[in-house]
């Protein structure tokens, strides 16, 4: 599929970046990692962009999600990197957030169902930033939608999509928490049936194995992949991501 994205995670937690395992977060540690000494995002990212010519990377600020004290000196910091794209999942909760986050040069904005009060607040994000830089964060755990709106809380994870469709959301994340860090592998029956009945691009994060995991994906028509233990361990070569981006 054209322009599949391979994109590394990095997980904020105590404003420094944490090796994330089944959503559990309260039991998150400092990441370790092959590619990196230390666990300061800034430098992390920077490395990614200078030696592993990197240019596009996910964040999840788990001190904005979980504590509502997001590390926006340190996204400062990142954006001052020139030649790299960021998306961020800030736990947004209200268009008042949308707002403050507009402000910055962010690729995309991400919406997390985890957080979110309404969806009035997907259809304000697409007003404010435009389709081409929101993107909604389908958040299950073992595939039950995780979310606090109301109307979707016992609807298929399916109809709930369409209900994104309809609002003009044309990029989502398949994000089940419970995989994230288990290097379960494969792709999931949902995930097929997601991608048969969504026209937009679909990104998955949580469960990525290895090199033939992402493979798989690429040739299963998704627009691309969320990694992080797999890269940080090892088991996924860096130098040979190149040849699938």
């Amino acid at each position: 599929m054209n322009n599949f994205k391979i994109i590394p995670v990095i997980d904020i937690l105590n404003s420094e970046a944490v090796h994330a395992v089944k959503g559990e977060r309260e039991k998150y540690k400092p990441l370790v990692s092959v590619l990196f000494k230390g666990n300061d995002p800034f430098k992390i990212t920077k490395k990614f962009k200078d030696e592993y010519s990197i240019n596009e990377i996910y964040i999840a600020d788990l001190d904005a999600i979980i504590r509502r004290k997001p590390n926006l000196t340190l996204l400062k910091e990142i954006l001052q990197l020139t030649d790299i794209k960021v998306m961020i999942d800030p736990g947004i909760i209200s268009i008042e957030n949308i707002v403050e986050y507009s402000k910055y040069s962010l690729d995309s904005l991400i919406l997390g169902l985890e957080t979110i009060a309404n969806f009035k607040v997907i259809s304000e994000c697409l007003k404010i930033n435009g389709s081409h830089k929101t993107i909604v964060s389908i958040d299950m755990y073992n595939e039950i939608i995780q979310t606090n709106v109301k109307d979707i809380k016992n609807l298929h994870p399916i109809e709930i999509i369409k209900k994104i469709e309809d609002l003009g959301v044309d990029k989502i994340i398949l994000l089940d928490l419970y995989k994230v860090g288990q290097k379960v592998g494969g792709i999931p029956p949902l995930y097929l049936k997601i991608r048969d009945n969504y026209k937009g691009k679909i990104l998955v994060g949580g469960g990525i194995k290895d090199i033939r995991d992402i493979e798989m994906y690429k040739h299963n028509n998704f627009s691309g992949v969320l990694i992080g233990t797999a890269l940080h361990d090892g088991t996924i070569d860096i130098e040979k991501l190149r040849k699938i981006n």
